[in-house]
């Protein structure tokens, strides 16, 4: 019975949000000094925050909707004061009822998040377009993705790219990346992977990682782009860098498999535990199985299992078919039919359809392990496989 085999390259792409958490306070908003204000953001900019929230206190409630926004940006954030959602909130509305763009945005999120507010996805939709409308991209995005998830308002892709355009427009890189999204599956537009592609650049060019992987995705696959490996791996290796998952799992693939670069074991070892160790089952497999067969590394039965037990827990099922394998060989660990059967089991019934060989083996290995057990055995092992919930991704 062969092992299953390590997993192919991927792209599990997700619609993002953006919460305006700016990483300094507001520029003036109105002609003329304002000198306490000024103050508030030297000492800001210096990190002396309790001093920043001393200064725009007053200012706040005298009703300076700049001070109003920052003020619930500080206590949303837990700078100068205890960290307080429900007070963020209290001054993002002040400012927003003004008008003031980026608290309209930020409330907004508040009650998308449910922090300091129920959860409210009408509402959140309210002030996002309150904002939108004024132009404030990251309220765009945000109203594009409510649209493109049907949250607060009836799902509608033509509207959410509309929204997502403008952003993109403005140079908002998370909308950059959902329109390219939207075009490489084609919601509310044809399928188009050359447009998808465009828009995916512009994203990774200003360093958003997101992009940068699906850029490196459709270099790898050919994909609105002539296949090229090497540029994938480039794409690929910034986004690696900056710490993204998926990124660093695809990274090790390639060099695992040579594609772009010469084949490089150790190499890949080294980038698939850092995915790993971020909770990516893909790269916990994948890095399981060279500890398994001694690629780039010494073979260690026991760190195998522990890869493959880490993947398996999360629900991959061809984690959980190896883990079987082991536990029926006793390799790394005494022999144990019970957390075989229970394992394979779970691995036949979550393959695929499209796995049709890899199923009929999981489904014979099981069969064989229950060939050699007691019927009070098979009873645990079932128990076992029927009380099993996947863990999630970290």
């Amino acid at each position: 019975m062969m092992q299953h085999q390590p997993s192919a390259l991927s792209m599990r792409n997700v619609l993002c949000s953006l919460l305006v958490a700016l990483s300094c306070l507001s520029a003036p908003a109105f002609a003329g000094p304002h000198e306490d204000f000024d103050a508030a953001v030297a000492a800001y900019r210096r990190g002396d925050y309790a001093a920043a929230v001393k200064l725009l206190k007053p200012l706040a409630e005298q009703g300076d909707a700049r001070a109003q926004f920052d003020l619930g940006l500080m206590h949303d954030k837990g700078q100068g004061v205890p960290q307080d959602y429900a007070t963020a909130v209290s001054w993002y509305r002040k400012a927003a009822e003004q008008g003031n763009a980026r608290a309209q945005t930020n409330l907004g999120f508040m009650y998308d998040k449910g922090r300091g507010v129920p959860q409210d996805y009408a509402t959140a939709l309210s002030w996002y377009r309150k904002a939108a409308e004024q132009g404030h991209s990251s309220a765009q995005t945000n109203l594009g993705f409510m649209y493109s998830q049907g949250r607060g308002v009836p799902q509608d892709y033509a509207t959410a790219l509309s929204w997502y355009r403008k952003a993109a427009e403005q140079g908002d890189a998370i909308a950059q990346f959902n329109l390219g999204l939207m075009y490489s599956q084609g919601l509310g537009v044809p399928q188009d992977y050359a447009t998808a592609v465009s828009w995916y650049r512009k994203a990774a060019e200003q360093g958003y990682a997101l992009a940068q992987v699906s850029l490196g995705f459709k270099y790898a696959q050919g994909q609105g782009v002539p296949q090229d490996f090497a540029m994938a791996l480039s794409w690929y290796r910034k986004a690696a860098e900056q710490g993204d998952a998926k990124a660093q799992f695809n990274l090790g693939l390639m060099y695992a498999q040579g594609q772009g670069v010469p084949q490089d074991y150790a190499t890949a070892l080294s980038w698939y535990r850092k995915a790993a160790e971020q909770g990516d089952a893909k790269a916990q497999f994948n890095l399981g199985f060279m500890y398994d067969k001694g690629q780039g590394v010494p073979q260690d039965y026991a760190t195998a299992l522990s890869w493959y037990r880490k993947a398996a827990e999360q629900g991959d099922a061809t984690a959980q078919f190896n883990l079987g394998l082991m536990y029926a060989q006793g390799l790394g660990m005494p022999q144990d039919k019970v957390l075989a059967y229970k394992w394979v089991s779970l691995a036949a019934s979550r393959l695929a359809a499209s796995e049709k060989k890899e199923r009929d083996d999981a489904v014979n290995l099981r069969d064989q392990i229950a060939s050699k057990m007691t019927a009070a055995q098979i009873d645990e092992a079932q128990k076992l496989a029927r009380d099993w919930r996947p863990k999630p991704e970290r």
